[in-house]
């Protein structure tokens, strides 16, 4: 291992793969992947269910096949990658300090840093349920590792609070595997995964899920006996009268992912506080000189397809960081700016002189809309107006912006991106 290197890729995981293949295609061989766990593929290893790389490679995969699409390229370019290694801290200065059992504490110099570290569940304390705290409560992905890698079942009788994807499959897995799944409850008005998850996971196998519910109370001491669920009101409280009890030994949590940022944070890098991920420009770049950032550490995605492709960009653009080919920016920033139902965007600024031809942004939405329009203004001018027949939280949206089109508004100041009803 050297102490010095034109890239170096934190996290093996679909992002962190896809970026060092880009970075390797686009001409920079000297780059190295970091990763914590005793394998590459990160959380895809355990997502045994189909539905992966329709985009990527037009058909139908399950995790680990996606996963090892990308592991095998990483290997036909020997790219070297350092597993059971733990990433301790980036300096500003792109000084990556990690340790592993055969190396002991090492650092090393890079030219650029790409951060690729995925995202962790919310956890049980972050929801505030009362109760005590029994055996039997797990988050949806502790359980999705232990049904579908280590073969445990973590119960027979399940309860699921949260409507994100992950909770979704795990309800269709459980059922699967012989455990009655009463239902799936949900805070929010709408659910928090994709469309198609709902009908292939619920629907098909008749399991409920109630939105505007919440679990207000959990029985047992040693190991959960029942969860007591209630409807909620607009301001998201329980209404007295609307409990109902369910007798379960599990309780799954679903309430949630949040990108891994604490290396991100000690390292001075800006976060939004929407996404709780780096805030980046066109070049995925953070606020941090040759730091860039993608994937689920980034912002949360719906599809791993969309981890990839916003991987190889980050790849890309790093290779071109390391080889001192990204212009300097002539001092022209746009803002990008959410509004009227739009919770973020991805990028948060562009830089003209420095973006490709075009730049996707991607967003998400913070209510449901139905035959509504996305809308795309530069400063008071609007230029896009697209009408969408449904637009969900659960999933990401996307507009094109072309160089051309900013080329020919050369006094822009600001880009908002906004729901509008007609």
């Amino acid at each position: 291992m050297k102490n010095q290197y034109d890239i170096v890729i934190i996290g093996g995981g679909p992002a962190g793969l896809a970026a060092a293949v880009s970075a390797y295609d686009s001409g920079v061989r000297d780059v190295l992947i970091l990763e914590r766990d005793e394998q590459l593929g990160g959380i895809l290893n355990q997502c045994i269910h189909n539905g992966f790389g329709l985009h990527t490679f037009k058909e139908e995969l399950t995790g680990p096949e996606y996963a090892d699409r990308f592991i095998q390229q990483v290997k036909e370019r020997d790219i070297p990658c350092l597993l059971n290694t733990m990433v301790m801290d980036i300096s500003p200065d792109r000084v990556v300090t990690a340790m592993n059992r055969c190396d002991g504490m090492f650092q090393i110099q890079a030219k650029a840093v790409i951060l690729a570290m995925g995202c962790r569940e919310r956890p049980r304390g972050a929801l505030n349920i009362p109760g005590y705290r029994p055996a039997g409560i797990f988050s949806a992905g502790t359980a999705q590792r232990l049904v579908n890698i280590e073969g445990y079942m973590p119960g027979k009788e399940v309860v699921i609070l949260g409507s994100g994807d992950i909770g979704l499959i795990m309800a269709r897995r459980m059922t699967l595997e012989g455990a009655k799944v009463k239902l799936v409850a949900e805070l929010m008005p709408y659910s928090g995964g994709l469309k198609r998850n709902i009908v292939q996971c619920l629907d098909d196998y008749g399991i409920p899920l109630r939105l505007s519910h919440t679990v207000v109370d959990i029985e047992g001491k040693e190991h959960i006996t029942a969860v007591t669920i209630a409807q909620v009101g607009a301001d998201r409280k329980p209404i007295k009268g609307t409990e109902e009890r369910y007798t379960c030994d599990t309780l799954l949590l679903s309430c949630g992912l949040i990108p891994e940022n604490e290396l991100s944070t000690a390292a001075g890098v800006q976060l939004s506080p929407v996404t709780n991920g780096p805030v980046v420009n066109e070049s995925l770049e953070t606020n941090i000189p040759g730091v860039f950032a993608c994937g689920n550490v980034l912002h949360v995605h719906d599809l791993v397809d969309y981890v990839s492709e916003e991987a190889a960009k980050a790849g890309a653009v790093a290779a071109k960081y390391a080889k001192g080919e990204i212009a300097q920016a002539d001092g022209k920033e746009i803002a990008l700016r959410a509004e009227s139902g739009v919770r973020y965007t991805v990028p948060v600024t562009i830089h003209p002189d420095r973006m490709d031809d075009k730049t996707v942004v991607r967003f998400r939405v913070g209510d449901v809309y139905k035959d509504s329009f996305v809308s795309v203004y530069f400063d008071g001018e609007r230029v896009q107006h697209k009408k969408k027949r449904i637009i969900a939280p659960g999933e990401m949206e996307q507009i094109i912006l072309t160089k051309q089109s900013l080329d020919d508004h050369p006094d822009l100041q600001t880009i908002t991106i906004k729901i509008e009803a007609e």
